[in-house]
């Protein structure tokens, strides 16, 4: 099946079918779940670029992750030296930045996105934390944005009228994706000392991190601030709604399905609630199960398209 997807995408070049396999296994082990659908999901010419592109953003989030703030900032320039090097020769002794050329060199408005990827990764080295709800918005735009418009771009419409359209709503997806990312995580983030939910929104409910992290906070002043964290990142993925329509027919199950899975994460990050203090969670493996079969069910429905 993998062999006839690169034949699909024009990728038969025998080194390049080794790398872009190499970067599916590794895709494959680290994000099972979104593997699954994009492989299930998505037209085959695009899925070798999406999952090359999905494993250099975690290469990048794993390098930039680790150490102290100079040795994260140290690791960002050199990273980004690679990757510059990389898309300028063609060529680079790491698989990952290799096979993201020729990635790029198909898709050449994939260069943009790289550096706005690589400028908004300033961001995620120097957070600690958000004082204001403010700040949490401009690290969305800065940093989550531009790393799900990676591989978002080459979904999105013709045009720059719509293809605006389709980035407003990219936006307000990853708003909500990133708000539940910080709600789902609370509880590690709180022993690390690098949470996601800002001091305003802590104070609005008269918490404090001191109080997280001691395991103090009353539970009824958590459970109110889970559920208004969610409330914000459930208006966010209201707007997102109209993503699937912005797309292509072929791209639309799995946008449809990228947000009900959202809409499962907000659900149980809602019940949750002030459990989160103590404990992550996650979508039901059989919810989201549920909602892939669901949508392979309804494209095998669909009238086959006319060929012109």
């Amino acid at each position: 099946m993998w062999e006839r997807v690169l034949d699909r995408a024009g990728i038969r070049e025998p080194d390049a079918r080794r790398e872009y396999t190499a970067q599916r296994r590794a895709v494959r082990r680290f994000a099972p779940a979104e593997y699954t659908a994009a492989r299930l999901l998505l037209p085959a010419p695009l899925q070798p670029d999406v999952v090359v592109l999905v494993a250099f953003m975690h290469e990048t989030d794993d390098r930039i992750d680790r150490g102290a703030l100079p040795e994260r900032e140290a690791a960002l320039r050199r990273w980004r030296e690679l990757t510059d090097e990389a898309l300028t020769t063609g060529t680079s002794p790491h698989p990952v930045l290799r096979t993201l050329a020729r990635t790029v060199r198909r898709h050449p408005v994939l260069r943009g996105r790289v550096d706005a990827f690589l400028d908004g990764a300033a961001q995620e080295v120097a957070w600690e934390r958000f004082g204001t709800e403010a700040e949490v918005e401009r690290y969305v735009e800065g940093y989550s944005l531009p790393a799900l418009m990676l591989s978002m771009c080459l979904l999105a419409p013709d045009g720059d009228p719509a293809s605006a359209g389709f980035e407003r709503a990219c936006l307000a997806l990853i708003t909500a994706m990133q708000r539940l990312d910080f709600l789902e995580d609370l509880a590690q983030d709180v022993r690390e000392g690098r949470v996601g939910v800002s001091d305003q929104a802590l104070a609005r409910h008269g918490l404090t991190l001191r109080d997280l992290r001691a395991r103090t906070a009353p539970a009824d002043r958590v459970a109110r601030l889970v559920t208004d964290q969610t409330d914000v990142a459930a208006a966010s993925l209201r707007t997102a709604r109209s993503l699937p329509g912005l797309a292509a027919g072929e791209h639309r199950p799995f946008l449809r399905t990228v947000l009900r899975v959202q809409e499962l994460r907000s659900a149980a990050v809602r019940k949750a609630g002030p459990s989160l203090a103590t404990r992550p969670c996650g979508p039901s493996p059989v919810g989201c199960g549920a909602v892939l079969l669901r949508e392979l069910t309804r494209r095998s429905l669909s009238p086959p398209r006319p060929r012109g």
